[in-house]
Parts: structure tokens; C-alpha cells; sequence
């Protein structure tokens, strides 16, 4: 078990036992089932055998209040984790981070595995939506998940070789042997892009009617990226369809194992590349968290400041985009215009505008500049208007409702079962936001609402929840503007701050810690942290495993856009295609946060 603090570990191991959780499981399964791990995540973390894992799975998702969210699930290579100490033997785990939403706590059950014996039951059938993260661990690590539905390539091509999450599969293209595309591997590739629908689960033919197949994207203008799904037609009716993705894969989380804590952040920036400093926040909290950092209280606001803008921002392009896909063009030019205002807030602020890189460890990159204030009291007199005007021109518009209210509709046990967050979640009537429920950069101190609608998520419903999201931004900004503190922009911490020149001229020993944190970076403590945070587009969360040393030793990004998008054959079943469209529009997804 492992514990930054060495004589704080008797305490917290003791104050986890008394935990009531942990010991109904204590009860239910045997102490000598159940070993805890202490870490910094904000919750109770148990490894037990994978022969429990249905059971204890079972076990929790039937109590009074059930943990019934399964939040991600992924796993990790162990073998060359040097700081272990009383943890069970493992050459790889499984993790499953398991919710209850009206206890509002977490739970994480771990799997340890030897490399003989990499073989863990499906949970597909207690949590629908743990499907695709199975697949997902499966070719990245190899791990089977036995008696799972489908067991096959997700993100990968299904010619590729190897499983990139494992420690010994190299990062870098010039560590592998070059690639030479003959004939021979040409033809290879070509054969495994021919469709055949029993491969994707599908029928050729029912008793009376003869399907037809037709691909949708990935290059598509509705289909909001490299983004393919396959349809089966009776018709203009979608008898079933398959979403494909894996197009856009870019490896951020191997990435992760060979930057530096602090090189690492501008890739942050580019998971969900609308969300700017959105995406930045969860990382950043969760290495303060790791390290012990507090920050300045001006620091947490000038982050909420930030991230509220970036908010508006995304949301913008998502109503105008979503007007676009049902025939109005005029609300997508608006919307730029009034995304550029942000951007020259954000550029005057940042010196960057889509990808700031800005927050920092323990503080944020620099001081807020002198016309800030101005530019953003501009902005909160310019934005209420235009939005009103969005909503009374385009959002009321008789064609538009039609076409949206109604369509694609899930309810809350729906929403819950296929790990949806966001929008989509609270359009169900559950207030689930993360900003309200576990508040994180001061936004306890903040007024605001959380929209919701009235039972059922639909298309439209979706869409005017996220229009009053702004409104309750907007809100946050002008509190931000009326109450920025005064004080530092970065906490006096020396895995953050350097120590002043005058010291680095004076004691040898502040200079070895100067040239130590700049050249190699900084080193944080062996311990495990996890950070959630409310994205623009739903729950995106980082947790993070430190092995003592410059770089990550196991990075993984829970991204919203991932789990909206299985949901798609459950909820699209029996309609047009015409509708979607609509709900692809309504969904607010970009394929950088599903492929990552």
C-alpha cells in the first residue's frame, strides 16, 4: 500500500477500514479478500481476484443506493512498477471506477493479473456500456475479457500487431523498424476493409425484406469528424447501425509515459481541442493533488475564469453546428463572430488563443494583464443579447422543433447504464454537475444554476440546456470580474516555483534544485491521484500514477465523447436517417475526446 506520507499510513489505512463500504465488503467477501490501497484519488481502492469481480460487482450494483455508473474502466502494465509495497502480485491490472449516483461517492475495484493468465469476465452484462472500454483494454494490453459479445479491434486497424499500452511497445516511430508498403501488405489491408456485415453483428436479409448497408462518413460534413457508422436500412428506416471509430487516434495516453509532468500539459490542450484550458484543469488538479500543492485563491478564479469562457466558446459552435445540420446556415456565422471575441480575450490574457497551454503547475503561466477587466466587461455586455437573438431567430423556429423535439429521447436509467454525462445527463432531470456536486477551483464559491430538463433527453432539450449553460457561465464571469482577488498567480512551492536568483547565487544546494527542476523536471511523490472535472462536453476526468520519477508512470483520460457514442445503436434504433443527423448534432462531440 502505498501513501505519500510514511507516518501519516498506519492513520489513513485505519480511517479507510472504518469506511462503511469497505466494510459491508469486509463482510460480504472476507478481510482476506479485500486488500486496500490508500492514495491520494478521493476514494476507496480494493484489488481482489477476478473471481470476485461479478460478484462484488453484483454485490454493489444491488445496494439500497447502488453504485450503477460504471465511470471508466482501463488497465495498466505493472511490470515495471517499482514502488508496489504490499500490493498483490500483478504483471497487469484492470481497474473498474464504479459511481453511486444518490451517495454521490466512488468506488475502485482493481484486478491483478499475472501475464500467464490475462483473462478477466465481461462485465457487458451488468453495465452495458462497459463494451467498448473492454474492447478498448483488450488491444491495448491484451487482456481478455471472456464471454464478451465482440471482442475485437476498436481504435486500432484490425491488421495491426502489438498492444501500444504495454510497457514494451515503443513510443516512438524511430524505435520500430522501418515500414515498407508492398504488394503483398497492400493487398492485406485492402481485404480487410471489405464489409461484411456478420463480422459487425449484423443481418444480410430478415425473413420477408433484404437490408441495405450504407456507410455514413468517416468523411461526412454531419458526421462531425473522421467519424463512420455503418447502417442497416429497411428503407429510410435504421434497422441497426455500428459506430467506427479509431480514425483519429493520436496515442495521448503513451504519449504521457515520455513527457514530463509539466512538458505534458499542451497535449492536455488537444484531447477535446474546443475545450482549450477545459482540458487542462483535471490534469493540473490531479498533479497538485499528487504533490500536496495548494494554490492562491487567484489563481483558482483566474482557472474558473478561463474555463468558463472556453465553455461559451465550445457551446456556441455546438448550438450553431446543430442549427447547420437541420438546414439554417445563418447562426454558424454569427456564432464566429462571437467566438472571436472570446478568442481576443483569451489571446490578450494567454497569448494564445485555441490551445493556450496556460495553467501551470500550481499556479497559472502569468499574471493577469492590465485590460483584461475591459475586454471581458465588453464581452458580458455583448454576449446576452446575441444569445437571445440565437434562441428567438433560430431555437424557436417551428421547422427546428419539429425536426428535434422528440428525437432520439433516452430517460435517466438509460443515460446512467451508458455512462452518459454532461448535457445529456442533466436533460434527463438529474443536476449532476461536477462544479456543483464536488467542487473543485473555488467553484463553491460561485452562484450559479445547473439547467435541467424534465424526465426525457431528447434532441431538443439537449440543445436549449446548453443555451441556458451559457446564461449561467456569463453569470460565473461577472462574478470573476467583480471579486478577482488580489495576490499571486502561482503558489511558493518548489515543484512549481523556482527559487529566487539571488538564492541560486548563494546556496549551492537551492541551485541543484533550480537546475534539477528545469533540465529534468520536477519529480513527484509515488502515489495515485484522480481528478474529475465538468467539461464542455461532459465528465472528463485524469487519473494519474506516479512511480517516483520525472514522467507519469500510467496516465489515463476518461473523456465524455467516448461513452456518448456508444449509446448511439440503443437510442437510433427504429428511426430515419434524417434523425441521425439531428442527434449526431445534438450529441456535442469532437473525435479527438473518443479516439484521444
Amino acid at each position: 500500500m502505498i501513501d505519500l506520507v510514511k507516518n501519516d499510513f498506519p492513520l489513513n489505512t485505519e480511517k479507510k477500514r472504518q469506511d462503511p463500504l469497505i466494510q459491508k465488503l469486509f463482510h460480504a467477501f472476507g478481510k482476506e479478500s479485500v486488500t486496500l490501497q490508500v492514495t491520494r484519488t478521493g476514494f476507496p481502492i480494493v484489488w481482489i481476484d477476478a473471481s470476485l469481480l461479478l460478484k462484488m460487482g453484483n454485490f454493489l450494483y444491488t445496494l439500497p443506493d447502488p453504485y450503477n455508473f460504471l465511470f471508466d474502466l482501463h488497465g495498466v502494465d505493472e511490470r515495471l512498477r517499482e514502488f508496489r509495497n504490499d500490493l498483490p502480485k500483478a504483471d497487469f491490472s484492470v481497474f473498474y471506477h464504479l459511481i453511486s449516483v444518490k451517495r454521490n461517492n466512488d468506488i475502485m475495484l482493481k484486478i491483478p493479473l499475472l501475464e500467464d493468465n490475462l483473462h478477466v469476465p465481461t462485465l457487458v452484462s451488468l453495465f452495458p456500456n462497459a463494451n467498448w472500454y473492454e474492447r478498448e483494454t483488450w488491444e491495448m494490453f491484451g487482456i481478455f475479457f471472456d464471454k464478451h459479445p465482440n471482442l475485437t479491434r476498436i481504435i486500432m486497424p484490425h491488421t495491426w500487431r502489438g498492444h501500444p499500452l504495454r510497457k514494451n511497445y515503443s513510443a516512438r516511430a524511430t524505435e520500430s523498424e522501418a515500414f515498407f508498403l508492398n504488394q503483398k501488405k497492400e493487398d492485406l489491408e485492402m481485404r480487410s476493409l471489405q464489409f461484411k456485415p456478420e463480422l459487425w453483428g449484423m443481418k444480410r436479409r430478415d425473413k420477408d425484406v433484404d437490408f441495405m448497408f450504407l456507410n455514413l462518413g468517416p468523411n461526412h460534413p454531419s458526421a462531425h469528424g473522421a467519424f463512420r457508422i455503418i447502417l442497416q436500412l429497411d428503407g429510410e428506416k435504421i434497422v441497426d447501425c455500428v459506430p467506427d471509430i479509431g480514425y483519429h487516434h493520436r496515442g495521448a495516453e503513451k504519449m504521457a509515459e515520455r513527457q514530463t509532468w509539466h512538458s505534458y500539459i499542451p497535449y492536455t490542450d488537444r484531447i477535446e481541442y474546443l475545450g482549450g484550458c477545459v482540458n487542462e484543469m483535471p490534469y493540473i488538479l490531479a498533479i497538485e493533488k499528487l504533490s500536496g500543492i495548494c494554490v492562491p485563491e487567484k489563481v483558482e478564479v483566474i482557472r474558473v475564469m478561463l474555463s468558463e469562457l472556453f465553455r461559451i466558446n465550445s457551446h456556441l459552435l455546438y448550438i450553431s453546428t446543430f442549427v447547420q445540420d437541420i438546414g439554417c446556415m445563418t447562426p454558424v456565422f454569427l456564432a464566429f463572430t462571437d467566438r472571436q471575441k472570446i478568442y481576443d480575450l483569451i489571446e490578450e490574457i494567454t497569448g494564445a488563443r485555441m490551445h493556450p497551454a496556460w495553467f501551470r503547475i500550481g499556479g497559472v503561466a502569468n499574471d493577469l494583464p492590465k485590460r483584461w477587466h475591459f475586454l471581458l466587461k465588453e464581452f458580458l455586455q455583448w454576449m446576452p443579447k446575441r444569445l437571445k437573438y440565437y434562441v428567438t431567430v433560430a431555437l424557436k423556429n417551428s421547422i427546428l422543433i419539429s425536426r428535434s423535439k422528440g428525437v432520439a429521447s433516452y430517460n435517466q436509467k438509460d443515460a446512467i447504464k451508458w455512462g452518459i454525462t454532461g448535457a445529456g445527463l442533466r436533460a434527463t432531470g438529474l443536476d449532476f454537475d461536477v462544479r456543483k456536486w464536488r467542487p473543485y477551483s473555488g467553484y463553491n464559491n460561485f452562484h450559479f444554476d445547473v439547467p435541467i430538463g424534465g424526465g426525457v433527453s431528447d434532441a431538443y432539450t439537449r440543445v436549449m440546456i446548453k443555451v441556458e449553460e451559457i446564461y449561467q457561465s456569463l453569470i460565473i464571469l461577472e462574478q470573476c470580474l467583480k471579486n478577482m482577488p488580489n495576490g499571486p498567480f502561482k503558489s511558493d512551492h518548489p515543484l512549481t516555483t523556482p527559487p529566487l536568483k539571488d538564492n541560486t547565487f548563494q546556496h549551492i544546494d537551492t541551485m541543484i534544485t533550480h537546475f534539477l527542476q528545469v533540465s529534468w523536471g520536477p519529480v513527484m511523490p509515488v502515489n495515485e491521484s484522480f481528478q474529475m472535472i465538468e467539461a464542455t462536453k461532459g465528465i472528463n476526468s485524469y487519473y494519474l500514477i506516479s512511480d517516483g520519477g520525472t514522467m507519469s508512470y500510467r496516465t489515463r483520460i476518461r473523456t465524455p465523447s467516448f461513452p456518448h457514442l456508444q449509446q448511439i445503436p440503443s437510442v437510433i434504433r427504429g428511426s430515419f436517417i434524417s434523425d441521425l443527423i439531428v442527434y449526431l448534432g445534438s450529441i456535442d462531440f469532437v473525435m479527438s475526446d473518443v479516439d484521444r
